[in-house]
């Protein structure tokens, strides 16, 4: 029977002095050999929840778990676990080589193994050729490369790495993601990567975590969490241009569904099976999901366009609506010829709408 080698996180809290609680109530369960990535914006706790779990923080409640094994009060050294930091924290007098086998050397490994585990990484992050030079020589893709080898030569049950990326240009930054994703594959060690890039997140993790607060706010795959966000919170944060949101009422009058929004209605096509009529509620709906319609659609929305953005692979077109509390913003094809003034009609789909109470934010 394989061991159980899932991290479980549970009721982990994290205060600091002047009472600023850092964690709350943290749980869920890293499944092992998954990719899961902490996401949220700067001051979440995903960092601080990383460093709990490679034990570079103290828990000031609850219990982190690898297995069976509680591993609260074992010294970082002893919990096998790689880190891969932001700054690379790499030892500037020493060549790369000695670097990457510096942890090896630690565990006073023989000289022939640390060589071949050495130049056996190496190759994997195509970096043999920069194995006598010290980090100043490097660029930063390539010192990125050498911090990787550092933390995979020690073969560790979890890879942790907090925001490993974020110092490196757009393009770089694509790259290595790719990198870091097809080495994952490669390897199958639980990895689980902080970020405060949701493109990072959506394109790299198998599940991901949004924190905010402290508080984890939805566990799940990129999928799952684009299409069903637990509440408004993830709804905006998740999703680039951010979900449309607007407060008011769903009203149907003989059997057509309207958004109310004081005296102004605005027709839906179709129905919308299971909505909360008639009560106070926040709307949302991607912008890939409104339509430019035909100027005789009946159920189409007049609009008028005030922006248009092309990126080379969409439009982004940001709309004005009469009597509509908020703009709206319009992904359509990269060949929209409408500027900045022009009339237009949209249609919105129903069955793409998400429901969020007004009040506490969570779905509905």
């Amino acid at each position: 029977m394989q061991a159980d080698r899932n991290v479980y996180v549970e009721q982990v809290d994290k205060w600091y002095p002047g009472g600023v609680h850092a964690v709350k109530s943290m749980n869920m369960t890293i499944i092992d050999g998954e990719f899961l990535v902490f996401v949220g914006p700067s001051g979440c706790g995903k960092t601080t929840l990383l460093r709990m779990i490679a034990g570079l923080e103290q828990i000031s409640g609850g219990v982190i778990k690898i297995g069976e094994r509680v591993i609260n009060k074992v010294p970082p050294k002893n919990r096998d676990i790689a880190m891969v930091f932001q700054n690379y924290a790499l030892y500037p007098t020493m060549s790369v080589f000695e670097n990457i086998a510096f942890p090896l050397k630690m565990r006073k490994m023989r000289k022939n193994a640390v060589r071949s585990a050495v130049e056996n990484v190496s190759g994997k992050m195509d970096i043999v050729e920069y194995l006598a030079r010290r980090p100043n020589a490097l660029s930063g893709g390539q010192r990125q490369r050498v911090a990787l080898a550092r933390a995979m030569v020690r073969q560790p049950k979890l890879f942790l790495m907090d925001e490993p990326l974020s110092n490196l240009d757009a393009k770089l930054r694509v790259n290595m993601r790719r990198e870091i994703v097809s080495l994952h594959r490669d390897l199958g060690v639980t990895t689980v990567y902080v970020t405060h890039d949701q493109t990072e997140a959506m394109t790299m993790g198998t599940r991901i975590a949004v924190m905010k607060d402290g508080v984890l706010q939805q566990i799940g795959t990129p999928r799952e969490i684009y299409a069903a966000p637990a509440n408004l919170f993830t709804a905006l944060f998740i999703g680039s241009p951010p979900m449309n949101t607007w407060d008011g009422e769903l009203t149907s009058i003989d059997g057509q569904n309207y958004f109310s929004f004081g005296k102004s209605l605005f027709p839906l096509t179709g129905g919308i099976p299971g909505a909360p009529f008639n009560i106070p509620i926040t709307i949302g709906i991607r912008p890939e999901h409104i339509l430019f319609a035909y100027d005789n659609d009946e159920h189409s929305i007049a609009a008028q366009i005030e922006n248009v953005e092309n990126t080379g692979r969409e439009s982004l077109v940001f709309l004005n609506v009469p009597d509509m509390p908020v703009g709206l913003t319009v992904a359509a094809a990269s060949d929209f010829n409408g500027k900045a003034g022009d009339s237009v009609r949209i249609c919105i789909n129903p069955e793409q709408l998400h429901f969020f109470n007004m009040i506490t934010g969570e779905r509905m």
